[in-house]
């Protein structure tokens, strides 16, 4: 045999046997999936108003916090309006579902309309007044947009206050229960029971609250994973770049207000549905704050860990509260619920600053590479193995008389 058909031999064996397999498809992650979908489909039945009451405000936290993402990670525009829209999407719900009539010394206002047509409403009027604030936030960047839109969350406490006849002033005003289709998510009307367990106004409430988190959830992946979203993460990265290839900054920075603004009202009508009422006091500073702990917790620019973020943040005062008798320094001669829970989750926003910039989500991204790299590092030392044998095999020696 020859030298040149020798080494070609060998090479052909090198390819065949150190080729790393092809890779198999993981069934892990939609087994994962369908197992948590049949969980908290049936969760209502085993569990008690309290947990099901829980869901639903993180529910509607998770909606917000995905539409501030979308603005501060995702844009890179910093807000701190988002209580602000939050106001406008209740008021209107309330104001849109429910009924005239006088509470007290005041004298209420309201359409009658029905309850879907509120959250529409609520949804779409949010979304309006960030339309008309984005030519503001287009021409502002940093501290500036949000010292801006700080003041967004003043006016909106004094119209709160003072327009009584809509919002109810410093006292608040009720918000009507939610219907669809004749469908009531109340306690009764229709009455409704599911393997003899009743289900009333928290297990109604449930579903909503997870269908409409979803439906945000994956409207939001798919903006990302489409060509504005592309386009809206060359902005974060930087504005001059983004406008050599093309991009409109300026309407690009409308369209993303607008975005965020409409899932802000969103979560403000799940917001009133979940207190069952609406206070100016609800929709001050300290939402926008909250928010802003989220989205950092759970990861700037990323869908999933700002619904992390929101569980995180928005359950964790209300699960103190329940078991405060329990809980160390909390309760009776301790901490109040609400600033155990403030001291937890600023800790941990120190923590993540300082060792994981990214967030939740970052940490669950590195885990995820490392089991990748272990797995390619399996393979790279099993190739390597087959090449030393198929190598260590020696050549037919050339025939006797043969010089080649």
């Amino acid at each position: 045999m020859s030298e040149t058909t020798a080494t070609a031999t060998r090479g052909a064996s090198r390819s065949r046997g150190g080729a790393p397999p092809a890779p198999r498809r993981s069934y892990l992650k939609p087994v994962l999936l369908a197992v948590a979908l049949v969980v908290v489909l049936v969760l209502p039945i085993y569990v008690d108003e309290f947990w099901l009451r829980t869901g639903f405000a993180v529910c509607g936290a998770v909606v917000g916090a995905i539409g501030l993402n979308l603005l501060v990670g995702t844009t890179g525009q910093l807000s701190l309006a988002h209580a602000f829209f939050l106001a406008v999407g209740a008021v209107t719900y309330v104001f849109v579902a429910g009924e005239s009539g006088g509470l007290g010394l005041t004298d209420l206002s309201g359409l009658g309309w029905p309850p879907v047509v509120g959250m529409i409403a609520g949804v779409l009027l949010a979304g309006l007044a960030g339309l008309l604030f984005s030519p503001i936030a287009a021409r502002l960047r940093g501290i500036y947009l949000g010292v801006a839109s700080l003041g967004l969350v003043f006016i909106g406490q004094h119209v709160l206050n003072s327009w009584t006849q809509v919002t109810g002033g410093f006292n608040g005003r009720s918000a009507p229960e939610f219907s669809l289709f004749g469908f009531t998510f109340g306690n009764t009307d229709p009455d409704l029971y599911v393997l003899e367990v009743p289900f009333r106004e928290a297990e109604r409430l449930w579903y909503l609250g997870l269908a409409l988190a979803l439906a945000a959830y994956l409207f939001a992946r798919n903006l990302l994973r489409s060509r504005p979203g592309r386009a809206l993460e060359t902005l974060r990265d930087s504005e001059v770049a983004a406008s050599v290839m093309g991009v409109n900054v300026q309407r690009y920075k409308g369209r993303v207000f607008l975005v965020s603004s409409m899932y802000a009202g969103l979560a403000g009508v799940m917001y009133a549905l979940s207190i069952g009422s609406i206070a100016p006091e609800s929709f001050g500073l300290e939402p926008s704050i909250l928010y802003l702990a989220m989205i950092v917790l759970g990861g700037l620019g990323s869908v999933s860990g700002a619904a992390v973020g929101a569980l995180f943040v928005s359950a964790l005062p209300l699960i103190f509260q329940r078991y405060a008798d329990v809980v160390p320094l909390v309760g009776d001669g301790g901490l109040a619920a609400g600033e155990a829970a403030r001291y937890l989750f600023g800790l941990a926003i120190i923590l993540v600053v300082l060792f994981e910039p990214a967030g939740l989500a970052g940490l669950a991204a590195r885990f995820r590479r490392r089991g990748r790299d272990a797995g390619g590092r399996a393979r790279s030392r099993s190739a390597a193995a087959t090449d030393e044998s198929t190598t260590s095999v020696p050549s037919d020696p050339p025939a006797q008389g043969s010089t080649s």
